[in-house]
């Protein structure tokens, strides 16, 4: 069975491919490439969830704190940028838990950095039947918030040997697997080609941690 690229995949998510190869793909998912259906769902999601982020409006206590968070530089005669420096802006794990759940640990996990000069927005699952993880993030830069972050090397490591290196595509986007550890780390290039680094530690609680 021919399989299509996730490069084709994603442009069939945004809608940006021509007719006759939309309708091979199509046909493709009908014939039912359970990996293929996977890929699409992935980026599909990732569509809709840009679009939304877009179309909404934030809640006003997230307005204020991001207007206070920048309300401070602006007391200079200059904003003070520091390169490298990551800040937590959200953290689905961080969120609280439902009433009668007993942990944090999930299947899926949402966060959002910024770590100038980058807005890093990053989901961490596991991968079913297999002990890894599959890490997929979007870029946006800082300098032009009306552009993604593309053509960007990223860095993914366990500190246990393991590592995978991906560019972030025309979308600022990337997906990549890698083996489950609770030593997880991004390393991404900022400014003056300072390395910026985001701890992925504990990434999806301790049920995952590996021993290698």
């Amino acid at each position: 069975m021919k399989h299509f690229t996730t490069q084709d995949w994603i442009d069939f998510a945004n809608e940006a491919i021509a007719k006759s190869k939309r309708e091979e793909m199509e046909q493709h998912l009908e014939e039912g490439c359970a990996r293929c259906k996977e890929t699409v769902s992935l980026w599909q999601k990732v569509r809709q969830t840009a679009k939304s982020v877009a179309q909404s409006q934030p809640p006003e206590d997230a307005v204020r704190i991001a207007k206070a968070g920048f309300g401070a530089g602006r007391l200079g005669s200059k904003p003070a940028r520091v390169p490298g420096l990551v800040e937590v802006l959200f953290d689905s794990f961080l969120q609280p838990l439902a009433e009668g759940v007993r942990s944090a640990s999930s299947g899926t996990r949402q966060m959002l950095y910024r770590a100038e000069p980058y807005q890093v927005d990053l989901q961490i699952e596991a991968k079913p039947g297999a002990n890894k993880l599959i890490i997929t993030g979007q870029l946006l830069d800082l300098r032009n918030p009306d552009a993604p972050g593309r053509n960007v090397p990223v860095i993914i490591s366990n500190l246990r040997g393991h590592v995978v290196q991906a560019v972030t595509n025309e979308f600022g986007e990337f997906r990549e697997e890698i083996q489950s550890s609770s030593d997880l780390e991004l390393k991404l290039l900022g400014e003056n080609d300072k390395a910026v680094i985001i701890s992925l530690r504990d990434a999806l609680g301790h049920s995952l941690d590996t021993v290698n």
